[in-house]
C-alpha cells in the first residue's frame, strides 16, 4: 500500500512539472489518502502487537 502511495506521489510530481495542475492535485489527494490509511493500519498493528505481547507474558 505504501508503494501505491509513492507511485501516486511520483505521478503528482511529474504532472506538476509538466503543468497538469488537475492531474497533479488529484494524484496528490489520492497519495495522501492512501498514506493516511497506511499510517492508521500501522498504529492499529502496533497496538494489537503490544496487547498480544502483554497477554503472552501471563
Amino acid at each position: 500500500m505504501l508503494r501505491l502511495s509513492l507511485m501516486f506521489f511520483v505521478v503528482a510530481i511529474v504532472a506538476a512539472l509538466f503543468g497538469f495542475g488537475g492531474i497533479a492535485a488529484a494524484s496528490t489527494e489520492i497519495a495522501q489518502f492512501i498514506f493516511f490509511i497506511f499510517v492508521a493500519l500501522l498504529v492499529v498493528s502496533l497496538i494489537f502487537g503490544a496487547i498480544d505481547r502483554r497477554s503472552g507474558l501471563k
